[in-house]
This record gives structure tokens, C-alpha cells and sequence, in this order.
């Protein structure tokens, strides 16, 4: 019998226009925000990596009233850990049992969303214990006492919280139970190169370089990602086909930038009360540029159920908060900050641009449900916030700020009520002192 010969032509592709297109500013404004969102977690981890015996897959035991990110929280015991994984090998995590007081393990992905929360409200039939983090597919076997947790892509972020309580020893106790380890040696893959960079001066036209090393270093859930990452390619297309291209985005990105940068901390949330906050954050769907902002301006937010967090940068009059002046926030005696909240709250002062705690000679960066605050005789609270102690204002309830220059406040709602995640409160209007 005579054999069939089959032969298969090799496919042809029309060729490419030699000329690329150029974005307008709402598709280059869009693509460099949803760009900038997972540049700002490579950066995160680049300083994560620089600092003292850091090293994947171990937990790092932040000594009380230390964090080095933007707007850290001072009023928990932190852990944290870079979790990397790969085909073959998962990270068992470990978590002690915690009774009375607030904890989370809350484990985020590369683009800064929430895979999960361990606690007893999140995980109730298994508040603590071991558990297994594995890659994405990854089909092992385990044991028994191992629950498996799949991340979204070969690392992960951990941030675990415990409740100070007035107990810090207590909590230093609980935060070493926590352990990890890999159940192997997995291979670990390098963050992608990154020019280092602040928040006042974000990356520029630079960021369209080698988009595809950026864009395959991580899954992003997001449902429209595809689309965005489309969007990417074809500015990073046109940003490569010449200098001319080149210079003209970066001047585009001179006006874009400044843009996204008041957009952050003055459209990008509800704004009540002088306050802007009370989104949705951890999980933000199709709102890449919500999770931008969060990781721009207070990276590993969690989500509502968890914490709804408040920034104030201007005052009552809508004038900059600056440490050439005082201020008091009042809150009346039914709409006191612990009325609010099923955990704790906390208030926080940072400095801007940085948003990082600003030295004052009393170590006093925050206030929180367990400060030896002073109230009035009628129940209300004020907290007085300026360079010297305010007139009119307990000394126990001033919160230092730096002399001459900016700063902005965030305010914390732990296990927040609904009155809080539904909108219907917020922290009092930081109201200037004349």
C-alpha cells in the first residue's frame, strides 16, 4: 500500500506595520497606572531583600515599633516573610493559637491582593495550626494535619498582626511561635531589575522597558488583566520604536504623574469628614487603579472586613496639614472611636512625601484604643496634634508633629462595624487650632 505523504505548510502572518501607533494620554495614563501597581511591589520586595539577614521563606520578628514601609502600624507585634515556592516544593506555615486578642495572617500576592486571612473569623473551623502553601497546579500529596493554601504565583507576601493589648510581652511571645520552612529547595526566581525610586519622584517613561519580564513575573487575578497587559505592550511597542516615541510618552508622563500623584490622596476614595477612605481594599476586581493608589501609598492593605483605613492630608478648611500649625480632632461622646469598631482603632502620624513615621523627642508616633488618653468630663475625646503640646488639649493626648513640614494622618478601624464599612462614620475633621 502505498503511504500517504502529508506535508504541512509552515503558517504565514501578515507582516507588521513598520510604524507604531502612539497611545493617547487616557490609554498611556491607564497603562502606566496598572503598570505602576506591580512596579510598586517589585520595589517593596527589592528593600525587603536589602535588609539584614533577609532570606525567602523566613519569617522576619519585627522588633515592637518598627516596620520599614509606609504608614507601618505600631500597635500590633508584626511578622513578615517573602514565601517562595515552586513546582515541587510548598512552604509549610505554622500558626500558634491566639486567644483574646486581635490576629491575622494575612498573605498577599505580587500585585498586592489579599489571597487570604488566617484567623478565627476568616478560617473558623481552622483558626490556627499548619498549613501548607503551594503554587498554582501544584497536585502533592500531604498530610493530615496539613491544610493546603494555593498562592497565585511561585511568592507571596505574609504580614502577621497581633494585638498588643497592654501585653506586649505576651505578644512577643505569641509572634516567635510562628514558624515557617520549605519543604525543600525550591527555586527562586529574582525580582525583576528595577531602577529604585520615591514616592515624589515615581519612575517615568523607563517603566515600558522590559514590560514582559515585568508582566511574567506574576499573576495578576485582576478579571480585566489581559486586557490592561495588552494596553502595556502596546505603549512599551511604541516606547521601543524610537527616541522620538521615547520623548514624546515622557513628556506625556510629566503631566500624568502629578495627576495619579493628587489623585491618590484626594479622588481615589470616598472623601468625608476631610477624610479619605472607606473603599474596598485587598480585593479589587477590576480596580487596578484603587490597588495602585493602596500600594502607593500604604502597601499590604487588607480587606474591609479586616481594616478600613482613613487618610487625612488637609485640614477642616481644606488647607495641607503642616507642623507650622496645631490642630485638635474631637469626637463627641456617641461617636467615640472604640464605638466603631469590634477590634481596636489606631491614628498614626506620617511624614509626606515619604509616609513614614517622623522622629519627635517623645517616640510618639500614634494613639490607639489602649493610649492613656483623657477624656472630657462630658465623654467626648480630643486629640491635639501639633509641634508643641495644644492649648486646651491634655498633654497625654497630643501627638507631636514635625516642625515646618508636612504630614498626613492615617487613621486604622480593626474588625470595623458596618457603620463604618457601610460609610456612616468617620474620624473627626482634624480642625486648625487659631
Amino acid at each position: 500500500m502505498a503511504m500517504l505523504a502529508i506535508v504541512f505548510a509552515a503558517p504565514t502572518f501578515a507582516q507588521a506595520p513598520t510604524s507604531v501607533p502612539g497611545p493617547n494620554e487616557a490609554t498611556l495614563a491607564d497603562a502606566y497606572i496598572y503598570l505602576l501597581g506591580r512596579a510598586l511591589v517589585i520595589r517593596q520586595e527589592h528593600m525587603d531583600r536589602k535588609a539584614p539577614g533577609f532570606a525567602y521563606n523566613t519569617i522576619h520578628y519585627n522588633p515592637l515599633g518598627s516596620a520599614d514601609f509606609v504608614n507601618p502600624n505600631f500597635d500590633v507585634a508584626y511578622l513578615e516573610a517573602w514565601f517562595a515556592v515552586d513546582d515541587r516544593t510548598p512552604v509549610i506555615l505554622e500558626v500558634p493559637e491566639v486567644k483574646d486578642r486581635y490576629y491575622t495572617v494575612q498573605i498577599l500576592d505580587e500585585w498586592g491582593e489579599v489571597i487570604v486571612n488566617i484567623n478565627e473569623r476568616t478560617f473558623p473551623s481552622k483558626p490556627f495550626g499548619k498549613f501548607a502553601l503551594v503554587k498554582p497546579g501544584w497536585n502533592g500529596a500531604l498530610p493530615e494535619d496539613l491544610s493546603r493554601i494555593e498562592l497565585h504565583s511561585s511568592k507571596a507576601k505574609m504580614l502577621a498582626r497581633i494585638e498588643l493589648k497592654g501585653d506586649p510581652d505576651g505578644a512577643v511571645k505569641l509572634q516567635r511561635q510562628f514558624q515557617a520552612a520549605p519543604l525543600g529547595t525550591p527555586m527562586i526566581a529574582q525580582p525583576p531589575a528595577m531602577r529604585m525610586f520615591g514616592n515624589k519622584e515615581l519612575l517615568g517613561v523607563e517603566i515600558f522597558d522590559d514590560v514582559e519580564q515585568t508582566l511574567a513575573s506574576a499573576l495578576d487575578v485582576s478579571p480585566n488583566a489581559a486586557e490592561m497587559q495588552q494596553q502595556v505592550r502596546s505603549v512599551a511597542a511604541y516606547v521601543a520604536s524610537g527616541d522620538e516615541a521615547r520623548t514624546a510618552v515622557d513628556a506625556q508622563l510629566r503631566k500624568i504623574i502629578p495627576e495619579f500623584q493628587e489623585y491618590a490622596f484626594t479622588k481615589s476614595a470616598p472623601y468625608r469628614n476631610h477624610w479619605i477612605g472607606g473603599s474596598t481594599t485587598g480585593n479589587y476586581g477590576k480596580d487596578y487603579k484603587l490597588r495602585t493608589v493602596v500600594n502607593f501609598a500604604g502597601i499590604w492593605a487588607n480587606t474591609t472586613d479586616e481594616a478600613v483605613y482613613f487618610v487625612a492630608t488637609r485640614d477642616a478648611d481644606e488647607n495641607p496639614l503642616t507642623g507650622n500649625n496645631s490642630y485638635v480632632m474631637h469626637f463627641p461622646a456617641d461617636r467615640l472611636p472604640q464605638s466603631a469598631v469590634d477590634g481596636y482603632w489606631s491614628v498614626i502620624l506620617v511624614g509626606v512625601p515619604d509616609y513614614r513615621v517622623v522622629p519627635n523627642p517623645l517616640n510618639r508616633f500614634n494613639f490607639d484604643t489602649y493610649s492613656n488618653l483623657t477624656t472630657e468630663a462630658v465623654g467626648s475625646l480630643k486629640i491635639g496634634i501639633g509641634p508643641k503640646p495644644v492649648a486646651g488639649v491634655p498633654e497625654s493626648n497630643w501627638l507631636p508633629s514635625p516642625e515646618g513640614k508636612p504630614f498626613s494622618l492615617t487613621f486604622r478601624t480593626y474588625v470595623p462595624k458596618d457603620i463604618v464599612k457601610g460609610g456612616q462614620w468617620q474620624p473627626a475633621a482634624v480642625t486648625l487650632v487659631r
